[in-house]
């Protein structure tokens, strides 16, 4: 995701979600705890108890194909570096989210790629664990 700044979603009101910072309270800094919490408006393709989906929206530098979007627990954990035990459902979770929107968006069948970038040198910009869903068209190696 590109920085904070770019944001250019359509806004909307939504209810205040749960979005928990280590199992607290949400992470203000972190723009993904905001997407999660409702606090940024953004319009969801999925929610559940643990996770929520949303479109990266066409003309976004960051979307890499026809159907881009990312799946994000509520719960903030920065990466896979810092994930434990107790995460593993929220964790499995992102992947059965992820499943349920394809199969939504129609891309289901042609197939889709699961991706998720931990730390620094493997490019992560936003330090909450996220998996991107990307199809839509047939992908290369790198996109």
């Amino acid at each position: 995701m590109g920085p904070p700044g770019r944001l250019r979603w359509r806004y909307y009101s939504a209810s205040p979600r749960a979005c928990y910072h280590r199992g607290a309270l949400p992470n203000d800094d972190c723009l993904l705890c905001r997407i999660a919490s409702g606090r940024a408006g953004v319009p969801l393709l999925y929610e559940d108890d643990l996770v929520v989906a949303f479109d990266i929206p066409e003309g976004q530098p960051w979307r890499q194909a026809p159907v881009h979007f990312l799946v994000i627990p509520k719960e903030h954990i920065p990466s896979a570096r810092e994930a434990e035990a107790r995460h593993e459902l929220a964790l499995g979770r992102l992947v059965t989210a992820a499943a349920k929107v394809a199969k939504g968006m129609g891309i289901s069948e042609s197939g889709y790629r699961l991706a998720s970038n931990t730390g620094d040198d493997a490019g992560q910009t936003e330090f909450h664990i996220h998996l991107h869903c990307l199809g839509g068209r047939k992908l290369g190696p790198k996109g």
